[in-house]
């Protein structure tokens, strides 16, 4: 049912004709990319006019071990690393990757996601095996950090790990370059919601000071248990298996994670998504700046996680090299508490700069997002603004919002290509303010306007352009990048009478919505699409005034009330659509 709603959200898309790029905040102009994912290359992300309060600052922890990394040979307080894997740590050539050749009993894998055996055994994997705080510097150009306590650790308070980068330059690219497997996991003991305590946990990760630590890695796509697969009475196809290994990010931990620091800094460049936790991520300080292919952070247990953010720095640029994309995404809470969020989602997909399944918390620090979706905002102490423009806006462009006195109050410099821009900041307050693009006023009405995803509804992966799908004109993808393979339409589904593809493109062959498919009460489609007959959507399902986002673009804002040139920014949170320039 989720793959038929993103299939619907990026066909509008589709049709609208959007294009691709990104986006950024305030008064640095720059934001994450390839290249600053090099020693002294790193730039910030962009910042305020004024401070809320003092910055806080964290004190380091003290490493009980040291080690420098080489491509001629690691070495632990100063002595060449052990290969012996009894020791606490030691080195192999046992890297945990998708290779190549495997049948679909092997597990989800395509061609795409294999690897061949002398590529990936060509990574150093380091192995850490006691808990401790770990001082780690130095470069691998193909290699790994494996931290790995026993399948006991998981219940024991005292398996943690504190990871200190202190200037490391790691690559890997057939995994994660950096994973945490088994240490405590502190969020088991804890009630499910959206205030979760990780200050206990086994992972943790802290910037060193003036370092700059670069993390470049890859993901392992879906393994299954041998034992527990399961085959149809033909032998065709898998109905059951359970998961042996599948890890999505450059940085990613099975366990709830903790990551701090001042002024270091923490580069991720990710073939995939990039900084990844299976139960909690907690961000308490550090500057850190994500360039991924799919979404820059995934919390991924469905109804529970919790993405916290108290302090620091997060810079997040969805390239979209997967074809899509959320800035943060969470599959439980998001919680924002303090320090300084740019989100910035894939430019040419239905996706969200922020995204939470179970609801969005805007508290403290300031916030700015991007992308092509609203994903709902549950409140928070936070003064938020959300602007849905009438028309997708290129990136390359700077926004200005400025107070009654004129003063800039938020800059944001977007890069992707965007439909919802999201503004939120310790500085704003109620009152009345203007929206500027480039030098030019903008104008637009209140209310929403804007395509939001159900409260509870997750995009699912792999939502593609179908095979042969060629995108309407004016729409470009990145270049190099062509419509990825994979998505086909749902056995059953047509189109609804009355709407065209774009002249040239065709429907996929066999393509049509799945019987008994239904749309929520109240729900109509865009002016001049029909339903068509027995199709529905999921019980409870609603969509914002504005269904699919006006003008029958995705994400596109239609104008929901008169329009003016001065935005009423409302304590709490306040909606805009149909933004467009001042004629």
């Amino acid at each position: 049912m989720k793959r038929i709603l993103a299939w619907l959200l990026v066909l509008s898309l589709l049709l609208a004709g959007c294009a691709a790029k990104n986006e950024t905040e305030t008064d640095v102009p720059s934001e994450p990319s390839a290249a600053d994912t090099k020693p002294g290359a790193a730039a910030e992300a962009g910042s305020e006019p004024a401070a809320a309060e003092p910055a806080r600052i964290a004190e380091a922890p003290k490493a009980d071990t040291v080690i420098v990394l080489s491509d001629d040979g690691i070495t632990v307080n100063g002595v060449p690393v052990s290969e012996d894997s009894t020791q606490a740590l030691y080195t192999a050539r046992d890297i945990v990757y998708y290779p190549a050749g495997m049948d679909f009993t092997f597990g989800e894998g395509t061609e795409d996601d294999a690897h061949e055996a002398e590529e990936a055994d060509g990574h150093t994997v380091l192995h850490i095996t006691q808990p401790g705080t770990y001082e780690i510097s130095g470069r691998l150009s193909a290699g790994q950090i494996a931290v790995d306590l026993g399948e006991d650790a998981e219940e024991d308070p005292e398996a943690v790990v504190t990871l200190l980068l202190n200037g490391v330059d790691i690559t890997c690219t057939v995994a994660p370059a950096v994973i945490f497997y088994n240490v405590y996991e502190c969020g088991y003991l804890q009630a499910v919601g959206a205030e979760v305590d990780t200050s206990s946990a086994g992972a943790n990760v802290f910037l060193a000071d003036g370092s700059v630590n670069n993390i470049s890695g890859s993901y392992v796509a879906k393994i299954y248990k041998p034992e527990s697969v399961v085959l149809n009475d033909e032998g065709t196809e898998v109905t059951d298996a359970k998961k042996l290994h599948k890890y999505d990010a450059a940085f990613y931990s099975k366990m709830s994670m903790n990551l701090d620091g001042n002024d270091g800094i923490l580069n991720i460049l990710a073939e995939n998504e990039g900084l990844d936790s299976e139960l909690h991520l907690t961000v308490n300080g550090g500057d850190i700046r994500i360039e991924s292919g799919n979404d820059g952070i995934n919390t991924n247990e469905d109804g529970v996680s919790v993405t916290t953010v108290n302090g620091g720095k997060l810079t997040i640029t969805v390239n979209g090299s997967t074809g899509e994309g959320d800035g943060i995404d969470s599959n439980g809470w998001l919680v924002i508490n303090g320090g300084r969020v740019c989100a910035f989602a894939c430019g040419f997909s239905g996706d969200a700069g922020i995204d939470s399944d179970m609801g969005i918390y805007l508290n403290g620090g300031s916030v700015i997002a991007s992308g092509n979706m609203l994903d709902h905002i549950a409140g928070g102490d936070l003064c938020y603004a959300v602007f849905n423009f009438a028309s997708q806006q290129s990136g390359g462009s700077t926004f200005l919002l400025k107070n009654a006195a004129g003063d800039a109050v938020i800059e944001a410099n977007p890069q992707n290509d965007c439909s919802v821009l999201i503004l939120a900041s310790e500085v704003m307050t109620e009152g009345e303010y203007t929206l500027w693009r480039d030098g030019q006023q903008l104008a637009g009405g209140s209310g929403m306007g804007a395509m939001m995803r159900p409260e509870g509804m997750e995009r699912p992966e792999g939502t593609e352009p179908p095979e042969g799908m060629e995108p309407p004109e004016g729409m470009e993808f990145p270049e190099g990048m062509e419509p990825p393979e994979g998505m086909e339409r749902p056995e059953g589904m047509e189109r609804p009478e009355g709407m065209e593809f774009p002249e040239g493109m065709e429907r996929p062959e066999g393509m049509e919505f799945p019987e008994g498919m239904e749309r929520p009460e109240g729900m109509e489609p865009p002016e001049g699409m029909e339903r068509p007959e027995g199709m529905e959507f999921p019980e409870g399902m609603e969509f914002p005034e504005g269904g699919f986002g006006g003008r029958g673009g995705f994400g596109r804002g239609e104008l929901t009330g008169e329009q003016s040139s001065v935005f009423r920014i409302e304590a709490g949170g306040s909606y805009f659509s149909g933004v467009t320039p001042i004629e």
